[in-house]
């Protein structure tokens, strides 16, 4: 008889999904996956690190296919967003539903992958779990939306896990702003793109240490609340150069250019493209320094997970063929 713990991971081929994945098969989780064509990923070589995954046919947005994707799960983990920041207002409150329905069906427990997009200028810099959260975008209220639904929820009996985290990178595959902002995956760097002001500090989180992180919190889930809320520091670019001064030593090139993202031209071609224009509406995240405070983090885990900027440049680098 299999005694390990289940967890269901909505959003397996995004960043935080199939790293999240990933971390809790070494934790010795069974993991399943909701994919809309499993048959593409069924047969993965066995050095893949998703290749111990129990892949199943449905889609996140179908109430009826995350519950029978969730049976005799002790976990949900909601890392779905639709692609591309197309259809937010359409699909994400519907999506957590699903989830929150799957939830009160199994008794699992729904983990979300927070940002910092649902705060606004009036609770940074020092960002704590119960700050205000009076966002600035439609995205920033659509989040704060789906966060009091799942707190709703927890007063209802569904148990829920959120971290929230800042820009996410690393290796694989999700939409983050070092992979399409920072550097371009697969080419020689001709120059890194600074989305930032100088001076200004930026928090980053990378994949490996926030996965880690939401696999630990889990070992622990019977000692957490109901609704458990962290937030997770990860990297503190404290002047908004030190990721850039990363990338150009782990390249062995530190005479790399360094240009300025072009915020007005991104702008303009946000009028007729839609991701530039989701792009162009987070840029106050770039102009003022937000941390996040991890203290009640590190005051159950003891410490939280972190490797050296340096080696997860690196790692992040190699595993995009960044040159």
């Amino acid at each position: 008889m299999d005694t390990k713990p289940t967890a269901l991971v909505l959003g397996v081929t995004g960043g935080i999904g199939g790293a999240t994945a990933t971390a809790l098969l070494r934790h010795g989780w069974n993991v399943v996956a909701l994919v809309r064509d499993p048959g593409k990923r069924a047969l993965l070589p066995s050095t893949d690190p998703l290749a111990g995954i129990a892949w199943v046919k449905g889609d996140a947005a179908d109430p009826d296919a995350v519950r029978r994707a969730a049976a005799g799960a002790q976990a949900i983990v909601h890392a779905v967003n639709p692609p591309g920041y197309r259809d937010w207002g359409r699909l994400v409150l519907p999506m957590i539903d699903s989830s929150i329905a799957a939830a009160r069906a199994t008794g699992a427990r729904i983990v979300l992958p927070g940002t910092i997009y649902n705060y606004g200028p009036d609770a940074f810099p020092d960002l704590i779990e119960d700050s205000p959260q009076n966002p600035l975008t439609e995205k920033g209220r659509i989040r704060v939306a789906l966060e009091r639904r799942l707190e709703a929820a927890s007063m209802g009996g569904v148990p829920v896990l959120i971290v929230r985290f800042g820009d996410f990178f690393g290796g694989g595959s999700g939409n983050n702003w070092f992979r399409q902002g920072l550097v371009t995956p697969g080419k020689r760097l001709a120059a890194i793109t600074d989305p930032g002001r100088k001076g200004v500090g930026h928090a980053w989180a990378y994949l490996p240490d926030a996965a880690e992180t939401i696999a630990q919190l889990l070992d622990r889930a019977d000692t957490l609340d109901r609704f458990a809320h962290f937030h997770f520091a990860g990297h503190w670019d404290a002047d908004g150069g030190a990721m850039i001064r990363a990338i150009a030593t782990a390249l062995g090139r530190p005479d790399v250019p360094v240009k300025r993202l072009p915020w007005p031209l991104l702008g303009l071609a946000g009028v007729v493209r839609q991701m530039p224009r989701e792009l162009y509406r987070m840029r106050y995240l770039w102009r003022t320094p937000i941390r996040l405070d991890n203290r009640r983090l590190v005051s159950v885990l003891g410490s939280e997970p972190h490797t050296p900027l340096a080696e997860a440049v690196k790692t992040t680098l190699d595993a995009l063929d960044v040159r």
